[in-house]
């Protein structure tokens, strides 16, 4: 089921907190929304989930529409909000039953799915528990596990590993990677690696707007811009003063820099569409000087988040 955000604003009071946004993400597709605090992350995400009424606008999930069937969608989606509100005096079983029965499941499938979602939620260990007597990760579990009680076509997850540790961000990574496999999944993340590793594509949002759509590759590469290297040549102790010049004088470096202020490494930043490797080579070979570190810096996620959103 695919969800489509077309033209979506919101305001509160005089602040415009989600400006103009369109996007769409398809069935089978796992999107990571990622942008600073306060730049329209949980509200658009409210907003898809009938939880609050947009300013303008409209989001559709395939034929209906937030406007008119906002009964029908909330059957289709599971959210997990930022702040996971839960029921803590009930019982892990006994809440995520009181889920699915909300849901409007029937009573002869719904214990089928507890024991479903407890194993994939790893929460078997815990589901006779309250839920106040449980850790923040597994509340976190017990959240998600409320949110795909009912097998919905849509999950909407705000910060879905929140305040877990390292080996459970692995296990629910992996089960958001199956389920988006024939889900549509929207998730927010300020962990960037973890949206890179679990996303098939990023929206970036800034300032309430749409500032980058892409994989993380496309979006490392309209960044990056000019080749820049890293070079390190050995050479004898008199041409060391002559190698800088030489490299600032090929034809396809715009810029060359001394780094760390040791002899030898310096950072060469090309001119636009043009590669400078063969050169730095070849002017190795003319002067007998010898290569010894070539590296190309790749920019990365945070490098692009913060271009776009400082």
């Amino acid at each position: 089921m695919a969800v489509t955000v077309d033209n979506l604003s919101k305001k509160y009071g005089s602040q415009l907190a989600v400006d103009n946004i369109s996007f769409t993400v398809n069935t089978g597709e796992v999107v990571g929304f990622l942008g600073p605090n306060g730049a329209g992350k949980s509200t658009t995400m409210k907003m898809i989930t009938c939880f609050i009424a947009p300013a303008s606008g409209d989001v559709r999930l395939d034929r209906f529409s937030i406007l008119k069937d906002a009964e029908e969608i909330k059957k289709r989606i599971g959210y997990l909000p930022e702040n996971n509100p839960l029921y803590t005096d009930m019982p892990v079983i006994e809440y995520l039953q009181f889920c699915a029965e909300v849901q409007g499941m029937k009573n002869d499938k719904i214990s089928a799915r507890l024991h479903e979602m407890i194993e994939k939620c790893g929460l078997e260990s815990e589901k006779h528990k309250k839920i106040n007597e449980l850790s923040k990760g597994f509340r976190q579990r017990v959240g998600l596990a409320q949110a795909m009680i009912h097998d919905p076509e849509v999950l909407i997850l705000d910060e879905p590993t929140s305040g877990l540790d390292p080996n459970q961000i692995v296990e629910i990574r992996k089960l958001i990677k199956e389920l988006g496999k024939e889900k549509t999944v929207i998730l927010s993340s300020h962990i960037l690696s973890e949206v890179e590793a679990t996303c098939d594509r990023i929206l970036i949002i800034h300032r309430g707007r749409i500032v980058a759509d892409g994989t993380s590759d496309t979006l490392r590469q309209q960044a990056q811009g000019q080749e820049l290297l890293n070079i390190e040549i050995e050479a004898e102790a008199a041409d060391y003063d002559n190698i800088l010049e030489a490299l600032t004088g090929l034809a396809s470096v715009e810029t060359a820099k001394k780094r760390n202020g040791q002899p030898g490494k310096f950072r060469i930043q090309s001119k636009p569409d043009r590669s400078s490797r063969k050169q730095v080579f070849d002017l190795c070979v003319t002067n007998k000087w010898y290569l010894t570190e070539m590296t190309a810096i790749e920019t990365k996620l945070e490098d692009v988040f913060r271009e776009l959103t400082n």
